[in-house]
């Protein structure tokens, strides 16, 4: 678990599956990221235990103010990458949130974990080529572009997606910290 000025991240569980259903069934939330909007409740608890539960680098965002869940961020495996050292960042947050700087502050936090604690050498990252919010963040963020990967990912709702590509090395992160 870690703080910033207006949230913090900690590990999922089984009490956050209902502000987890409460965000990720709103259709652009889900569409954005890539996933089919949550169509109940038990369909949340489910994916809270699949995906998120007890994995090592995934947290929950909690808003202080509220004390709620608001989204999720964390790091996976790079598959795009042969290196161990690599990971990919992924995140979600709830409308209500966006263009408000939380997940620039959830994200800035967990890149100082991730260089500075875990000691990963580049993090990726990708979105959507409509999805401006999030190229926004990553931008902020201080991620180099790497390119358009055509016809990347087909998404839940059969419509074939574009993915912008960008990283960001541990030299680049320090870099930016001096």
């Amino acid at each position: 678990m870690f703080q910033t000025e207006r949230l913090i991240l900690r590990s999922l569980t089984k009490e956050d599956a209902t502000d987890l259903f409460a965000y990720s069934k709103d259709e652009a939330v889900g569409k954005n990221a890539g996933w089919k909007p949550h169509e109940s409740l038990d369909e949340s608890k489910q994916i809270l235990e699949e995906v998120f539960l007890d994995k090592e680098d995934v947290f929950g965002i909690i808003e202080k103010q509220s004390e709620r869940l608001i989204g999720t961020v964390g790091f996976m495996p790079d598959l795009t990458r042969t290196n161990d050292n690599a990971r990919m960042l992924g995140y979600a947050i709830g409308r209500d949130y966006w263009g408000k700087g939380f997940m620039t502050e959830a994200v800035q936090a967990l890149l100082s974990y991730g260089f500075l604690e875990k000691g990963y050498g580049i993090i990726s990252v990708s979105h959507y080529s409509d999805n401006f919010r999030s190229q926004r963040v990553i931008e902020k963020c201080g991620f180099q572009f790497e390119g358009i990967q055509r016809q990347s990912e087909l998404r839940y709702d059969g419509v074939l997606m574009d993915k912008k590509w960008y990283s960001l090395t541990a030299e680049e992160f320090c870099q930016t910290m001096k």
